[in-house]
């Protein structure tokens, strides 16, 4: 057989799956294989029963759903006209990433393979699992998993095993290549303009929100800071609903900016253009000519824990022996766990990578900024308000995330960290944002109760909710909310005693350390066990859980089934079915994040 061209496609939310699909398109390069890589939506997927060789890497969002970037690919391989054989000259894999903390763990990948098979393809190994829970990472599934494809691959083409691969220590071309625009520092307008056209905002086309309030609603002497922020949407033609989310891409910190810059010898008012090396589209939202400033600052994710493949391509720069022998451990499948504890568990950013390793910055060509750093990616807030109580204002409920590690500085969010830091009363200030459906459908029917169950920044998506119903009309809804102390933290405190008085809520809080004995949301869930099952079960309420996906949906969703057993007298077998039955009628739903 003459030597084949290998397809890679991705669906990736967060950035894994295409930063995975690039290590495979390397690895295949680097065994002078002819390599594309595209995400899912922007194949054409007709094209899919011609084609010979093909690797999927996806990841799974929400509660098992496939990423934005694969939703159409999705909707159009699970047509039930497709014939049974249409992909039977198709050779194929598929790698799974996801996390086990999560019930519907990597099902986008287990159905994918499921459904190649029913339309004839033929699979060259087992679906990979990897777990982001695992000690290792991803890395410990994915590491085999790709030797086991390049043994299959090489036996299906024998012509394969006879080339001489690159070398590991041989850079690869860079994907784009800089042009400086020497001794021209003209000033680039990148102030944001408000589209006159009548689009709705969107990935490509955000929408610059003009920030009207950021206030701290937690006391100052309490641990968390949470932000309840505002924005204008006039004239932006965006419409929501209770459930949706708003997105934004966070930019880099001004001193991050400059760090970076220092380090790499770049002057950030410096004006380049960008070329792809080959038929690669230059990224769209990057203005050309652009400076480095705005490079590092809104594009470049400098201030992420990098991946093994970071560590990869910076090997392959070092001229200093010390500092190329650390590199090529870190790169190694041996050197996994020095590589975790150097940089994954302290949770290390690349910038401070780059700082360790300062012999081979200095070697560091710009073309190769595109290939080092991932784009930053765009993050997603539960919209916490109702266009029905705020005409032309979107609000959400933002904890900052900072925590210590071993090392020194304080660990930050970038995204949250960054909006904190806006200040309206500095001057104005804008944020490009569109809005996607979320995960929370509410009923429509008058009648139907909602009961809640979000505490912490969890209680956003009901706030919409709660607005948004009380507007129409729609006044049976329960509200558990939990957090640690009522002095402290208990966001929107007045507007859930006004609703009550109102006689459109019920509302039931746990406060967890204001007493000896700490009480959860899931406590009252039990208390209340009598209310829960006249609604549920005579009333046809739905049920929904928003918040932090470490323990807490786990412990609300087994009180919620003790109350199946207690008011109905049913067996734990039947009201786990229970639950079951309702998650698969939308009956029961969850939205939950780490």
């Amino acid at each position: 057989m003459s030597s084949p061209s290998l397809l890679v496609l991705y669906g990736s939310q967060m950035g894994t799956a295409q930063d995975t699909a690039h290590r495979i398109v390397r690895q295949a390069q680097r065994r002078r294989m002819q390599v594309k890589v595209l995400p899912l939506d922007s194949y054409s997927v007709a094209n899919l029963i011609s084609e010979t060789l093909v690797v999927f890497v996806c990841s799974t969002t929400g509660q098992g759903d496939p990423p934005d970037n694969m939703k159409n690919f999705w909707r159009f391989l699970f047509r039930k006209s497709l014939p049974a054989g249409s992909l039977g000259r198709l050779d194929c894999a598929v790698l799974g990433l996801g996390d086990s903390s999560y019930p519907k763990f990597n099902f986008v990948a287990k159905k994918l393979h499921k459904r190649l098979l029913q339309l004839g393809a033929s699979v060259l190994l087992p679906v990979g699992l990897a777990d982001d829970q695992h000690d290792l990472g991803s890395d410990a599934v994915i590491d085999p998993w790709l030797a086991s494809l390049w043994e299959k691959v090489f036996a299906l083409y024998p012509s394969l095993a006879e080339v001489i691969p690159l070398k590991e220590d041989e850079p690869l071309p860079p994907t784009y290549t800089f042009h400086f625009l020497d001794d021209v520092k003209e000033e680039i307008d990148d102030r944001l303009r408000i589209p006159m056209d009548q689009t709705v905002p969107s990935q490509s086309h955000p929408f610059p929100a003009r920030v009207v309030f950021n206030k701290r609603v937690t006391e100052l002497s309490h641990f968390q800071d949470v932000r309840h922020i505002e924005f204008d949407i006039t004239g932006s033609n965006i419409e929501f609903a209770a459930g949706d989310v708003v997105v934004m891409r966070p930019c880099n910190s001004p001193e991050d900016v400059e760090l970076f810059c220092q380090l790499l010898r770049l002057d950030p008012e410096t004006l380049f253009t960008l070329r792809a090396t080959d038929n690669t589209a230059v990224p769209a939202r990057l203005p050309q000519p652009c400076t480095v400033r705005q490079l590092v600052e809104s594009f470049l994710d400098i201030a992420a824990v990098p991946r093994r493949s970071f560590f990869e391509l910076l090997s392959t720069f070092a001229t200093n022996e010390l500092e190329r022998d650390k590199l090529a451990e870190f790169s190694s499948a041996a050197g996994q766990d020095e590589l975790h504890s150097y940089c994954n568990r302290p949770r290390r950013t690349a910038l401070e990578v780059l700082a360790d390793f300062p012999h081979t910055t200095a070697e560091l060509k710009a073309d190769y900024l595109f290939d080092l750093f991932p784009e930053i990616q765009p993050r997603s807030f539960s919209i916490a308000s109702s266009l029905q109580a705020y005409p032309n204002r979107l609000q959400i409920l933002v904890a900052v995330v900072q925590y210590k590690t071993k090392l020194y500085k304080p660990r930050r969010g970038l995204c949250s960290t960054w909006l904190a830091s806006l200040d309206p009363a500095q001057g104005e200030v804008y944020v490009p944002l569109w809005v996607k459906k979320g995960g929370l459908k509410f009923p429509k029917e008058k009648s139907t109760p909602v009961i809640m169950v979000g505490p912490g920044t969890g209680v956003a998506p009901f706030r919409s909710a709660l607005q948004e119903r009380i507007a129409e009309g729609k006044t049976a809804n329960v509200l558990f909310f939990g957090c640690r102390s009522e002095i402290k933290d208990f966001y929107f405190k007045s507007e859930w005693e006004e609703m009550t008085k109102a006689g459109h809520l019920v509302l039931f809080t746990a406060f967890s350390r204001d007493q000896e004995d700490k009480v959860y949301v899931q406590h009252h869930v039990r208390e209340n066990a009598e209310l829960l099952w006249d609604l549920i079960a005579k009333k046809s309420a739905c049920f929904y859980i928003a918040g932090n996906a470490k323990e807490m949906p786990a412990s609300v969703c087994d009180a919620l089934k003790e109350v199946f057993q207690q008011e109905g007298s049913v067996t734990a077998e039947e009201a786990e079915q229970m639950l079951v039955a309702m998650e698969r009628t939308g009956q029961f739903q969850s939205e939950t994040w780490s």
